[in-house]
């Protein structure tokens, strides 16, 4: 809100993004919800995430062998769970 009480106007469809952060960085959307539309989205997440619990110790092994390598322990134990597998998987 300026000094006179009255919104200042959003940005429209013509601000660049550095204009639309300033606006948001300083204004509330809560003092704009009755210009605010309703948006309808699908959200199709592929990726499956699997949780194996690990004894602390192996963890701690595994997590000095992977950044010796330069890399993430997760990776480190999908390369080693897919040579083990006879598996070829894109590891990312």
């Amino acid at each position: 809100m300026n000094a006179n009480n009255q919104r200042d106007p959003m940005p429209d469809e013509t601000a660049d993004i550095e204009e639309i952060i300033t606006f948001w960085d300083t204004h509330s959307a809560a003092d704009y919800d009755d210009e605010m539309e309703d948006v309808l989205f699908e959200v199709d997440i592929q990726e499956e995430i699997f949780v194996v619990r690990l004894v602390p110790e192996l963890a701690d092994v595994i997590g000095r062998k992977a950044k010796a390598r330069g890399v993430s322990t997760e990776t480190l134990v999908n390369l080693w769970l897919a040579e083990k597998a006879g598996a070829a998987v894109p590891i990312s």
